[in-house]
């Protein structure tokens, strides 16, 4: 009989990617287990979680795809050959070849996801072959707080919520209990019953504001307002840290004239906060410091108004004095192993291509100019920040190109760990644009609608399969993850082996010098003193924080200040204002209700167990959560004649989807749909492609360039004017 041997590995089903122990008879996971002494440290953490214990089941799950296959018929027709990986390399960067013969080397892109995989290879492969254009979702998702961040304070911030140090927390659009569910919301748990302020900023009475001492119940898209009105009072009432202002900000004179109209009359009267809940947060903020701020998902998805917002958080932190502080937030520091940036080989490459990336004339931060002049600012202190996320394609330009030809052909498009027509805004146009590729390889876990258009489906390795290094894209000297628990199933392999390969048979033989991932990753590891097996005993870099490190001397014994061009919190920020943008936030007015469409849509809510579009096959988590959920409150509902369990037809002006009815408490006139619903169960194959055109969030939003606003190319998932009616 063989026996079971236990192997320290890494749960992917999310971000979070928690630590496990794995029972392996023969390579095959027979059980998953909590690891108490790897992240994060506790049995009683994981055992609120909904995922993992379904991994031995999706490891070897009868819709997982195990082997290369090449289309035969018409795409969307499900007809496959099962070819080797050798073979399907080979046609792939022959295509790859005559296309960029033809076109030029931006005629490829890629599209990316995760959690299940890591990005450097594919942004090493597109730089070396010379295209700009990868398309992800930073632009909803991290690069609007990470850019703003950068631009405010120097670098980027780790915020901290300790519920022994930290005496007041303000929690704006998001939601643990649904998107972490890890050690974070069991601290948030534990600071709620602490009796210390909880503020919640959110349409939604979600499982955090329930706890919340003070619920913001926000009209969606006015969250800037409600920023400045706070800076507002806590200039207007003398309340701000004087000290860190007058020493360590620059242009708070500025500042005070600007937000001097946003009283909290004015600002109630936009975001239907009562003002004395206005004042009150305020103060409950600034009168128990150190106050940690945590923002989410829900801002960076609000347009015009996504970049305000954030400059106004930023400014709130700095004005209070929690920056750099034990229990507000520190600032982070590049990492002791190899950071993204050089993984990436970004500063080797770009040169050649950086006058090709779409939207570059109107684009002023996500954009090689807006990269290059953050960056002289931040190399002050030895700092840059990963190139390619803050250059990335916005997805309309991208697939505009692909169906247009403007303003040059994109006819190539390879896909990793993603499930763009559930994913990317516009489902339409993204459809066409698929439709209209000579070349679409699609490297997934499980057959998706994405999948049954592709030329080519690739079978990468999924959660345990392979290594685990994680590292907040090289902005953090932090770094999580161990050992994959055996050798891929089948013939899946790690998606670093398709790059690899690919890019040795397109010329780049010298720049993939690590024959596997693990040994990339050891490499990864060695300026650390560190090999990948002390690695994985931990499963975690972390040196102590420091804090106040701009007080610190220099060389020339004077305080290292922030790595701006004051040296000081830019609270006017001059950078931003030479690059074409606003120096302070300027909120944009939401337009007035269109009596076509008197509600608004908030479009991109998570739920357990769910990781975006992904893990929809498994039938035991498809059972926590069968249906697509629309939630309104029980005054809007009944207002239309609802009740609670009825489908609906939610239809904005580009689409429309059906959603099942839940009651909720949270804002009137609002509803919130669940991102990234589709039916496996149903044919995958044309003209259902998984249902993907019922419920499917995407559907009802777009991305439409010049909509977008100018800095990040930000387009609106929240506060989308909407109508509903029932479903007879």
């Amino acid at each position: 009989m063989d026996t079971a041997k236990k192997v320290k590995t890494n749960c992917r089903l999310c971000a979070y990617q928690c630590g496990l122990i794995a029972q392996v008879v023969n390579n095959t996971v027979i059980r998953v287990e909590p690891d108490p002494d790897r992240f994060p440290y506790g049995k009683r953490v994981q055992n609120r979680c909904q995922r993992w214990r379904a991994i031995p089941g999706i490891l070897d799950h009868p819709k997982r795809i195990n082997y290369p296959l090449k289309r035969q018929g018409q795409r969307g027709s499900g007809q496959w050959e099962t070819v080797t990986w050798e073979a399907a390399l080979d046609d792939i960067a022959a295509k790859l070849r005559t296309l960029k013969e033809k076109y030029g080397p931006e005629t490829v892109a890629t599209c990316i996801g995760g959690p299940h995989t890591n990005h450097w290879p594919l942004h090493r492969f597109m730089n070396l072959f010379g295209s700009p254009n990868n398309i992800g979702i930073n632009q909803i998702c991290w690069n609007a707080a990470i850019l703003v961040n950068t631009l405010t304070y120097g670098w980027t911030l780790g915020n901290e919520l300790d519920p022994d140090i930290t005496n007041c927390a303000l929690f704006w659009g998001v939601n643990p209990a649904q998107s972490d569910n890890s050690l974070f919301w069991q601290n948030i748990v534990e600071f709620a019953q602490s009796g210390k302020p909880l503020i919640v900023v959110d349409p939604r009475q979600t499982q955090t504001a329930r706890l919340a001492t003070l619920w913001l119940p926000i009209e969606p898209g006015t969250d800037p307002f409600l920023a400045l009105g706070l800076i507002h009072i806590i200039i207007e009432d003398g309340l701000y840290d004087h000290s860190f202002v007058e020493q360590w900000c620059h242009g708070f004179a500025e500042l005070a004239r600007h937000v001097a109209p946003y009283t909290p009359e004015y600002v109630a009267g936009i975001t239907g906060i009562p003002p004395k809940d206005i004042v009150r947060a305020a103060r409950l903020y600034v009168g128990n410091g150190p106050a940690c701020l945590y923002s989410g998902r829900a801002i960076d998805q609000i347009g015009y108004n996504t970049v305000p917002t954030h400059q106004g958080l930023a400014i709130l932190r700095a004005i209070t004095g929690n920056v750099d502080v034990p229990g507000a937030s520190h600032l982070t520091e590049m990492p002791d192993f190899i950071p993204e940036i050089d993984l990436e080989m970004s500063e080797q490459t770009v040169a050649s291509f950086r006058g090709k990336q779409l939207g570059r004339e109107r684009l002023v931060l996500q954009s090689y100019r807006g990269y290059e002049k953050l960056r002289e600012n931040t190399l002050k202190q030895g700092k840059q920040l990963p190139m390619r996320y803050f250059t990335s394609a916005h997805p309309d330009l991208a697939f505009q190109a692909m169906i247009e030809g403007k303003p040059y052909p994109i006819k190539a498009l390879m896909v990793m760990a993603t499930n763009p027509l559930l994913t990317q805004p516009n489902t339409k146009l993204v459809y066409q644009a698929l439709k209209s590729l000579e070349l679409l390889v699609v490297l997934e876990l499980f057959e998706t609608p994405t999948t049954m258009l592709a030329d080519y489906v690739l079978p990468i390795a999924g959660v345990l399969e392979k290594p685990l290094f994680e590292y907040d894209r090289g902005t953090a000297n932090v770094a999580y993850g161990g050992e994959a628990a055996g050798e891929p199933y089948y013939q899946r392999r790690p998606d670093y082996y398709f790059w690899r390969e690919l890019g040795i048979r397109l010329g780049q033989e010298d720049s993939w010098p690590w024959p596997t991932y693990r040994e990339a990753l050891a490499q990864c590891l060695k300026p650390t003193g560190l090999t990948w097996e002390e690695f994985c005993q931990t499963g975690l870099y972390c040196p102590p924080v420091e804090y106040y490190k701009y007080q610190s001397l220099d060389e020339q014994n004077r305080p290292l200040g922030f790595a701006t061009a004051s040296g000081k919190v830019e609270l006017y920020n001059r950078l931003l204002e030479e690059l074409g943008g606003s120096p302070l936030p300027q909120p944009k007015k939401i337009a007035a209700p269109d009596p076509r469409f008197p509600l608004q849509l908030i479009t991109g809510a998570r739920v357990q167990p769910y990781f975006a579009s992904s893990y929809r096959q498994p039938a035991d988590l498809r059972a926590l959560h069968p249906e697509p959920l629309a939630e309104m409150s029980p005054a809007t509902a009944t207002a239309y004649g609802l009740a609670e369990g009825d489908w609906i037809l939610v239809e904005t002006r580009h689409g429309n989807g059906r959603f099942k009815l839940k009651f909720t408490p949270m804002r009137e006139q609002v509803v919130s749909i669940e991102y990234g619903w589709w039916f496996p169960e149903l044919d995958n194959r044309e003209p259902e492609l998984g249902g993907l055109w019922l419920s499917n969030a995407n559907n009802l939003t777009s991305a439409n360039f010049p909509d977008a606003e100018p800095l990040i190319g930000t387009w609106n998932y929240n506060g989308i004017p909407c109508r509903i009616e029932k479903i007879t």
